[in-house]
């Protein structure tokens, strides 16, 4: 089953049973699919949003949640920060298992060894084996420096 699937089943469910908060959620997930998709018929494309851009607008969705709850705990707005996090859970339910840190250091490892990298030049064709193999497995964020101290 698709993501747009799951997340439109996901959708019905939580109508079904009432569940307010996560419906909430999963209809701000459709949103942003269907945003993706409006700005991918803009370039005249035919083209419709695959589950790797689904995987990628979903970690960006839980991104954002992380640095808002972040924020409103800093200004001491506890209760917003509680519903930011609880969106996360919600939009984590889709994305698959985060790598552990040992599992992100092999793939990295992994991915010097196929793209054959050897200085920091390399860190670009890097990153793009591993987004491809790892979207929303792992934060780049995160394994951007590992490349980078790895490479150089």
């Amino acid at each position: 089953m698709d993501m747009r699937s799951r997340v439109n089943d996901a959708l019905k469910t939580a109508m079904k049973n009432k569940e307010a908060a996560r419906l909430s959620t999963l209809r701000l997930i459709n949103a942003a699919i269907k945003d993706r998709d409006i700005a991918m018929r803009g370039t005249g494309e035919d083209v419709e949003v695959t589950d790797a851009d689904v995987l990628a607008i979903l970690g960006k969705m839980v991104k954002q949640r992380q640095e808002s709850a972040r924020a409103y705990e800093e200004g001491g707005r506890l209760e917003l920060a509680e519903k930011e996090l609880s969106e996360v859970e919600v939009i984590e339910e889709f994305l698959p298992k985060q790598l552990s840190k040992t599992q992100a250091e092999a793939a990295v490892t992994e991915a010097i060894a196929e793209v054959g990298a050897d200085s920091i030049r390399d860190m670009g064709k890097v990153m793009g084996i591993l987004k491809a193999k790892y979207t929303g497995q792992m934060d780049f964020g995160k394994v951007g420096p590992l490349v980078k101290d790895k490479l150089g």
